[in-house]
């Protein structure tokens, strides 16, 4: 999930500031400070839900991982790199890639460090999931793949990584699409306490700090009992069914699941330190730079973690050809839920 510090910065906006943002039809974009550009084509509309599976996925070993993901489009066509967040899969993207690809992209979903198929090469490989950890797997998938550059799009922990590599490594990025703006954790402001709305809307990390959660995380049954509570609570509009969460409910049974969440969540509150070897890239995050690359951010409406706003809160980290855009009616899982509109932000952001 998100930086709850960025939720507290955001939620002094109130319900008169998101009124303003919601305007307008279930599920559609309201944009604010459009920067201008070539036009970019329409992506057609399509029904939530209307593909299901991928039709293969692949495998490249890849730094310390062998990362299993989904490819679908022209192999010469502009790279797209989706990445999901917690508690969700690829399958947030399953809408998403073929209406990428439809538009000449070639879409690269990978599995984070933990989920479904991805592996770590060596059993002796610390189990870390400090934010730079996951960013340079995502460098790395792309040097194994032999991409230079790519459009990046993502929400919730793929909106992190995103966010980082487009900071730390503005080469790799044509351009950005971020969920929830800028979402670079800071640790030593997670120390401090947030507002009491927030704590509340953060009870999965305090309980994940307890010998009680962990004890969940490690009982598969469990642990997809309480990600499929999350689903509920974080997209209050979205009717989805059993089969649409146990396609991604089993991603969850990768055997360093349950140590990849529990590390990411006690090291973002200070609980654990991180590994040297990600030392300077922490050090650098720390400092908050600034984001250079072409970006859309997107705030979902219905998102307990981001009051949707104008997106100010979070406006001067974006330094580049920018665009913020709300969007109404809809959850955490943004594009699972509403994949048309983030569709077209990603082509939208690749013509900044």
């Amino acid at each position: 999930m998100i930086n709850r510090r960025t939720f507290s910065k955001a939620v002094g906006l109130g319900t008169g500031a998101a009124a303003v943002t919601m305007a307008g039809l279930p599920g559609t974009a309201s944009a604010a400070s459009p920067s201008g550009g070539t036009a970019a084509p329409t992506v057609p509309v399509i029904t939530p839900g209307t593909h299901t599976e991928f039709s293969t996925l692949k495998h490249v070993k890849a730094g310390v991982l062998d990362i299993g993901y989904a490819e679908v489009g022209p192999a010469d066509g502009p790279v797209v790199m989706c990445l999901h967040g917690w508690p969700y899969d690829i399958h947030s993207f399953v809408d998403v890639a073929p209406l990428l690809a439809d538009q000449g992209y070639r879409v690269i979903v990978p599995y984070l460090r933990g989920h479904g198929t991805t592996t770590f090469l060596s059993r002796h490989t610390p189990r870390n999931a400090e934010q730079s950890a996951i960013a340079l797997d995502i460098i790395a998938l792309m040097d194994a793949l032999k991409i230079p550059k790519a459009v990046f799009a993502g929400f919730d922990w793929g909106s992190r990584t995103a966010d980082i590599i487009a900071a730390l490594w503005p080469e790799r990025v044509t351009s950005l699409v971020s969920t929830s703006g800028y979402v670079i954790t800071n640790v030593a402001s997670q120390l401090e306490p947030a507002a009491p709305a927030v704590e509340h809307n953060w009870w999965y990390q305090w309980y994940f700090a307890s010998d009680r959660g962990k004890k969940t995380m490690e009982n598969e049954d469990k642990r997809i009992a309480l990600c499929r509570y999350v689903w509920t609570l974080v997209s209050p509009n979205w009717n989805f069914d059993d089969a649409t969460f146990q396609r991604t409910a089993e991603a969850f049974k990768n055997p360093d699941y349950a140590a990849i969440v529990l590390y990411n969540y006690r090291w973002r509150i200070g609980l654990i330190d991180g590994e040297r070897h990600y030392e300077r890239y922490e050090k650098q995050l720390a400092a908050v730079p600034t984001v250079g690359v072409p970006t859309i951010t997107l705030d979902p409406a219905l998102d307990p973690f981001t009051p949707a706003g104008d997106g100010t809160g979070y406006r001067n980290h974006f330094t580049g050809p920018y665009e913020h855009r709300t969007i109404a009616n809809i959850g955490h899982n943004l594009p699972q839920e509403a994949p048309s509109i983030f569709a077209q932000a990603v082509v939208d952001a690749d013509h900044l």
